[in-house]
């Protein structure tokens, strides 16, 4: 539902590509999504989105954005995005097993701006509480007469973001940042329960600037990160409380070199309070041979703390896992390469070619993993020297009159390298993707979507079966931007449940095999998006 939720105009996703661990910390090694939150402008807007599915999903959101001038130099603004989103649980398979969980979720985000003369700030506070059953349809439903199997989760989060620009006379920009997130869980799976609060902050304090005389752009700065957590009702000996501090300095350039080179370079310290220091540098060099391409190629290190909340341990619902042992274990380094070329053509009859393609390279040293031992309990161990990752990924965009054509490719081989034996990753598919949209400028919008799966290595190391996901999607635009849509989503039913069972065992105590297809299958969503 991504088109959906850009069009609310809310949030703006931003694709960085490549080692950005300069400017965002050691995880981000291979790239990023930074999400870019709209700001209001002197017209005010307001939206209403209702939303409804046939497997029983109903979602209602409004956003509201708008400013005024005080008069005396200052603009005050604001904008408050809310949202209600529910759906019954959802067993297209008739297994006895919900694909879809029941769920209800809320969420609240008002934000305030402010601006002068040489100065913005802006500051906000979201609001999420969410409570999730899936499991067995009989016990969400209130009839199951024997021991069912279940897993509960209710979720509250708090989130706090302030931002705060000044600018100088020199033309230099101080900014300051800062984020709070307080996140309350509470899982429950048949004969256990896992619950805590996590307590996580982020600070930041910037100064970007130029200097004209050696014509570079930079950006330095200071950061600190903390995270708490606090396990309630834990057992004896498997108590996952933690508390640990990361201090981070960095300092990035951009300069050209020649007429068509620029390079870009960074260095980042990061000091943390479990596992020590990190150096990260950073280098990239972009090659623009003319008006229509571009060639970018660079590299970064990078670094990520062993951490609990991981999709293993997520998988095993928190139960049986021993604590961390920090003294035993060290932190993941990576490395990670790019070579990015975007080029455009102009073609014949009004056609035109956007094509980008992208290798990339990424090792990441000591992965952390999930192993269970002898006596039936799972630890975290790092039993293996390196993973690495190689690929290539093509992106192809035809433009014709109101007719877009969009192709991808994506080609990725990862291996696990332990001494002289090396192995697959499981469940990494190749994929294609293809979209043909048709689209006459506030009127109407369709779109055809179809993605391929290439077959993937399993955990029992058998190998999946491929499959295509299909997809059509519908809007009619009228009156002032308001419109109408309807979208038919996996509408060849391509389903895992149609190849095989998901779980072995009895349905009371089901163990599920990797999920490497959807679960929902065909399913039709639609609803009105209203402008005011």
């Amino acid at each position: 539902h991504l088109w959906h939720f850009i069009n609310q105009k809310f949030r703006i996703p931003e694709i960085i590509k490549g080692a950005s661990s300069t400017l965002y910390g050691g995880g981000a090694i291979a790239g990023l999504v930074n999400m870019v939150t709209r700001t209001p402008e002197a017209e005010p807007e307001a939206s209403l989105l209702v939303n409804a599915t046939s497997a029983g999903g109903q979602d209602v959101s409004g956003f509201f954005a708008g400013q005024r001038d005080t008069g005396d130099g200052t603009i005050v603004g604001g904008t408050l995005f809310t949202s209600y989103n529910r759906a019954d649980a959802y067993d297209p398979a008739d297994n006895g097993l919900s694909a879809i969980p029941e769920f209800e979720r809320w969420s609240f985000n008002p934000r305030l701006f402010l601006s002068g003369d040489n100065y913005e700030f802006n500051g906000g506070i979201n609001v999420a509480v969410e409570d999730r059953l899936g499991g067995d349809m009989r016990y969400i439903e209130g009839n199951a007469t024997s021991p069912a199997y279940f897993e509960s989760s209710s979720t509250e989060r708090v989130t706090s973001q302030l931002e705060y620009r000044r600018q100088f006379a020199s033309g230099n920009e101080l900014v300051l940042r800062n984020s709070g997130n307080h996140f309350d869980r509470d899982l429950v799976v048949p004969g256990f329960q896992f619950n805590g609060a996590q307590l996580s902050t982020f600070s930041e304090a910037h100064l970007v600037g130029s200097s004209a005389r050696q014509d570079l752009d930079w950006v330095m700065g200071l950061n600190l990160w903390t995270e708490e957590f606090e396990q309630a009702n834990a057992q004896q000996g498997f108590v996952q409380d933690f508390n640990k501090h990361t201090v981070g300095a960095f300092v990035q350039g951009t300069r050209p070199l020649a007429e068509r080179w620029t390079l870009e370079a960074g260095l980042r310290l990061d000091d943390t309070s479990d596992y020590g220091s990190f150096l990260l540098p950073r280098l990239s060099l972009l090659f623009t041979p003319g008006p229509d391409t571009n060639i970018r190629i660079g590299g970064g290190l990078g670094y990520k703390e062993p951490d609990l909340f991981t999709e293993d341990a997520e998988r095993q619902q928190f139960r049986d896992i021993l604590p961390l042992q920090s003294e035993s274990l060290e932190a993941e380094e990576s490395a990670g390469f790019n070579l990015d070329i975007n080029h455009s053509f102009a073609l014949a009859y009004n056609i035109s070619l956007d094509l980008n393609v992208l290798l990339f390279y990424t090792r990441v040293d000591n992965p952390l993993r999930l192993q269970r031992g002898d006596d039936n309990l799972l630890r975290f161990v790092q039993p293996i020297d390196y993973i690495d990752t190689r690929g290539t990924e093509i992106n192809a965009v035809w433009r014709w009159q109101d007719f877009k054509l969009f192709l991808g490719y994506t080609h990725t081989d990862v291996q696990e390298h332990d001494g002289d034996r090396d192995s697959d990753y499981p469940l990494v598919p190749n994929r294609i993707n293809t979209v043909l949209v048709y689209e006459t400028e506030g009127d109407i919008r369709i779109g055809l979507e179809a993605y391929y799966y290439s077959e993937q290595l399993l955990g029992d190391g058998s190998e999946s079966r491929d499959y295509w996901i299909t997809g059509l999607m519908t809007e009619k635009t009228f009156g002032d931007d308001n419109s109408l849509f309807l979208n038919f989503e996996n509408f060849t039913d391509t389903r895992q449940s149609r190849y095989g069972s998901i779980y072995s065992g009895p349905i009371s105590d089901p163990q599920f095999t990797d999920i490497y297809a959807p679960l929902d299958g065909f399913v039709i969503n639609g609803g009105v998006k209203l402008r005011f």
